[in-house]
């Protein structure tokens, strides 16, 4: 194990977790508000702060995570063992994925939950801007409608229209965070 995966934690775990879990919950219960998060996690390239600071908050040897592209490297896969214990396994095994959305596809890969339990689904944390299309997003957490933009806007409503069944998806750039949980409502925002 290289020294760069025992780096890049909390300094102060108890307190910036509490206070990251506090911004991951208040963004998915907030869909397509942005949240700049403070208390930042490193881990090697190309995992964003944002992104890094989410697993260290969400995994642990009980939740398998899926590295897809780029993000499936050793010191990154170390990095989450170290940090989190969660096993590395393919996406049908997944509870969190983490990848550029090109590199996460298909979403049919991973799993929706199913009627008795909905929630045995997967979320994705989706890294960087990617290709991105205007869209207004309305549902619970929104309080009339939101905009965003977003990347793969046709499957995010297929996702959305399996509800309650689906995937959950956070979007982080840098210490950038936003979130979409499967309840929300996509629709294409016209141009003017």
């Amino acid at each position: 194990m290289a020294a760069e995966a025992l780096s890049g934690g909390f300094e102060d775990a108890p307190r910036q977790s509490a206070r990251a879990f506090r911004a991951a919950l208040e963004a998915m219960g907030r869909p397509g508000s942005v949240h700049e998060l403070t208390d930042l996690a490193t881990a090697p390239a190309p995992v964003s702060p944002a992104a890094a600071t989410l697993m260290l908050v969400l995994c642990d040897p009980g939740t398998p995570v899926h590295l897809a592209g780029d993000h499936d490297s050793p010191a990154v896969r170390d990095w989450i063992t170290f940090h989190t214990g969660a096993p590395i396994v393919g996406p049908e095994q997944a509870t969190f994925a983490l990848g550029t959305w090109g590199a996460l596809g298909p979403l049919s890969a991973y799993a929706i939950g199913t009627a008795e339990y909905p929630d045995r689904s997967a979320t994705l944390i989706v890294e960087g801007p990617g290709a991105v299309q205007a869209v207004t997003l309305a549902g619970p957490g929104i309080r009339s409608v939101t905009e965003a933009a977003l990347p793969g806007v046709a499957a995010l409503q297929e996702n959305a229209a399996l509800y309650p069944l689906g995937l959950d998806f956070y979007f982080t750039e840098g210490a950038a965070l936003m979130a979409l949980p499967r309840s929300t409502r996509i629709t294409l925002r016209e141009a003017n």
